[in-house]
């Protein structure tokens, strides 16, 4: 009796893509790499289980809900949620090893147990930068992470995007003003969701904390103070407010803005933008998310800020630091799905050598030089000819190189452009010299 085979399905919530695709997206992800590498950032690489009691440390409500938590032997052990976590744990652990300001990045993939729905997933990569202090971090850091983000954006050439920029100190002082002190985690929620829920409704909920309609006309009217970047902060200087953490916060948005000019970037891709408050309660100071123009409907690719202390439940050392965090698994699926991105006929192999010999030593030989001088190469053992270019046809190699036995006979080799149609002969001594100048 046969055994009854098994289906062979993934699991809802798990990306795996076609090999095109996939090209695609290890380009992204190589090009992030490239990016944060540039600006000094060290690789960082840690377990993707951990001990619950490390992990879940900070953890609650609904991110605990959302873990994958399991028992090995005596163990108690979840699944990494995210990789700011792991972080706090590792500086923690090293921080008297470690030289700061200790800049890392790390790209991996988290594990997040939610509901699957279209463009949600439970395995997905995270793409993080953070630089931590000891003690202290200097607010420039904080105007390094939009060059950052700029470099990321331009390089991915994806479209317009604009880094939008605030400062929660601001919004925390101005509430102060109003005497709203006991509300401000409340109405920072509240804002942050204005986009998604527009203005309208956003007054509707603030109005449900008991805040009067004047305090509501206010809040309103500050979050819309318009103008360009440089023009928002002087008008936020001319407000006449005197909460020390309100001023404290545009001082540091003006020197944040300022050395964001004097690094060059090009203005028309970053803001000031009042609403954004970021929903994590540890961001304290600068606050960042990127939006692309095209495509505002996929909200923000780009987020993170500035937070007081790192590690708060590992260690008593404060460990200040800011950084951001792209959701690349996510923002993979959405470009595709709003045709931003599209799969290309690109292949793997620069030439597909097509032996039609069983002298493969003189094959190889072929093989061997093409990838010492960088050529990528793939060997197609499929016996017959028409087979032979249908495979490499299919493949999209933009050239083949066929290797028979008259050909041996004559030591040469047929490099064909499969665009063109041309072909050419070769030796070992001449292929790298006409296959460089073919390129051109």
């Amino acid at each position: 009796m046969m055994k009854e085979k098994v289906e062979p399905k993934t699991l809802p919530g798990f990306m795996e893509l076609m090999p095109q695709d996939q090209i695609l997206f290890d380009k992204m992800k190589n090009t992030i790499e490239s990016v944060y590498s540039s600006y000094g950032f060290y690789p960082l690489d840690t377990p993707i289980i951990e001990l619950s009691s490390v992990l879940l440390a900070k953890a609650g409500g609904e991110t605990e809900k959302q873990i994958y938590r399991f028992n090995k032997g005596d163990n108690d052990l979840s699944l990494r949620f995210d990789l700011t976590v792991p972080l706090a744990k590792y500086v923690a652990n090293r921080s008297n090893e470690l030289i700061f300001p200790f800049k890392r990045y790390q790209i991996g993939k988290v594990y997040r147990g939610e509901r699957p729905q279209k463009g949600r997933f439970r395995e997905f990569y995270q793409c993080d930068i953070d630089v931590i202090g000891n003690e202290t971090l200097s607010i420039l850091y904080d105007a390094e992470i939009p060059s950052i983000i700029y470099d990321l954006f331009k390089k991915l050439n994806i479209g317009d995007f604009t880094i939008r920029i605030n400062n929660r100190k601001i919004l925390t002082g101005f509430f102060n003003s109003l005497e709203l002190n006991s509300k401000v985690t409340d109405i920072l929620r509240i804002i942050d969701k204005i986009e998604k829920i527009g203005e309208d409704e956003v007054k509707s909920e603030l109005s449900l904390l008991d805040i009067d309609s004047d305090k509501v006309s206010k809040i309103i009217d500050f979050i819309r103070i318009s103008g360009d970047a440089f023009t928002k902060i002087e008008r936020l200087k001319n407000l006449g407010i005197t909460d020390e953490v309100y001023n404290e916060g545009v001082n540091e948005l003006e020197t944040v803005i300022n050395n964001i000019k004097a690094r060059g970037l090009d203005s028309n891709f970053y803001d000031v933008d009042l609403t954004i408050a970021r929903g994590l309660d540890y961001y304290t100071g600068t606050v960042y998310e990127t939006i692309l123009k095209d495509y505002p409907s996929i909200g923000s690719v780009c987020s993170g800020g500035r937070y007081e202390n790192l590690a708060t439940y590992y260690t008593d050392k404060k460990l200040p630091g800011v950084g951001i965090s792209i959701g690349l698994t996510r923002l993979f699926y959405q470009l595709k799905e709003a045709g931003v991105i599209k799969t290309t006929d690109s292949s793997v192999a620069d030439i597909t050598i097509l032996p039609m010999t069983e002298n493969y030593e003189y094959v190889y030989k072929f093989s061997n030089l093409l990838k010492r001088f960088g050529v990528r190469v793939d060997t197609a053992f499929l016996g017959k000819f028409k087979q032979l270019m249908r495979y490499a046809d299919k493949q999209k190699t933009p050239y083949v190189l066929i290797i028979g036995d008259d050909e041996i006979s004559k030591g040469v080799a047929v490099l064909k452009d499969m665009f063109t149609g041309l072909q050419t002969e070769v030796t070992l001594e001449n292929i790298i010299e006409i296959y460089n100048r073919l390129l051109k």
